[in-house]
């Protein structure tokens, strides 16, 4: 791979990764040594690609192999991403709003895999169920019957509460 084309791959691509690697780790610094380590790894193994599914889904897929190799490394679970305040409104709505972001975050982080992580890769990556599927490396039904079971398991977890 050539120095122009790993830039151009590395601007076309880097937030979609650090997007993803948000969603994934929950902490600012480790989505960013994520996205460092899934465009090294990118990088030195271009001719991996094989052109299955776009270079969005390849990155992403690394992207999630670098975070559970940090998460096996580290040899303990996940943090809860911090939420940052909306100076925009009112103190009452802002306390009202953290805490329902809080129970849906707690709720989220309640279930089981694979149905978080697709939910999060459908919600907060923002990626299509084809894509979600490629990452798993199972189809793209697949991707949509887990979200939409995930969506129940989070709705039936939010109503108990």
């Amino acid at each position: 791979m050539t120095e122009d084309n790993s830039g151009k791959l590395y601007e076309a691509y880097y937030m979609r990764v650090f997007s993803y690697a948000m969603t994934l780790a929950g902490d600012r610094t480790q989505a960013e040594e994520i996205t460092q380590e899934t465009f090294f790894r990118a990088f030195s193994k271009k001719s991996a690609f094989r052109g299955e599914s776009d270079e969005a889904t390849w990155l992403c897929a690394i992207a999630r192999n670098c975070y559970l190799d940090e998460k096996r490394r580290q040899g303990r679970s996940e943090p809860m991403p911090e939420e940052l305040p909306d100076t925009r409104k009112g103190v009452e709505q802002s306390v009202a709003d953290r805490d329902s972001s809080l129970r849906i975050h707690v709720a989220l982080h309640a279930l089981e895999e694979p149905y978080r992580e697709v939910f999060e890769l459908r919600v907060f990556g923002e990626l299509n169920f084809r894509d979600i599927g490629m990452i798993f490396s199972k189809t793209e039904n697949w991707a949509r019957v887990t979200y939409h079971r995930a969506r129940l398991k989070l709705q039936e977890r939010m109503d108990e509460k």
